[in-house]
């Protein structure tokens, strides 16, 4: 079943064979590898990266133990997200460009919600408190302050 996401190879690697997923804000783009082409400001809805079984348990000790985020060796060609101009050719619309800051503030809420419970009760999964400290440092990264709101540019 389709559900709205196509599994891309290892971003690391580019093992087709994946285990493991994160979620990231549209800026978080621009922090992965090969990025310059991309038009961040046109993509809808997060972007998503995998890694093969033991790519992930090198990206868990990055960061869990190193305090590392691994974005920057990630190759977004093997990233997935959907494109503006992708939605306009299928639709024959013309469309705005995505408004970012809502998506962003609440991908930044939610990791820091996942950040607290995990370091108040230990009872969070592995891949979710990765993947909330990979996006509250990509929006640090980015100029983002703590409500969640660009810095301007």
């Amino acid at each position: 079943m389709y559900t709205g996401k196509w599994q891309q190879p290892c971003c690391l690697c580019g093992d087709p064979d994946t285990d493991s997923r994160l979620d990231l804000p549209p800026r978080a783009v621009q922090l992965l590898d090969n990025s310059g082409p991309i038009a961040w400001q046109d993509i809808v809805g997060e972007v998503s990266i995998y890694f093969c079984e033991s790519d992930w348990e090198t990206v868990v000790d990055l960061v869990l133990d190193a305090g590392m985020s691994p974005l920057s060796r990630c190759n977004a060609a093997r990233a997935d997200f959907d494109l503006r101009e992708d939605f306009e050719a299928l639709l024959n619309d013309v469309r705005d460009e995505p408004d970012q800051d809502p998506l962003e503030r609440e991908m930044l809420r939610e990791s820091e919600r996942v950040i607290a419970e995990y370091e108040s009760d230990d009872h969070s999964e592995v891949r979710a408190l990765v993947e909330a400290r990979v996006v509250k440092w990509a929006m640090e990264d980015l100029g983002t302050d703590e409500a969640g709101v660009p810095a301007d540019d």
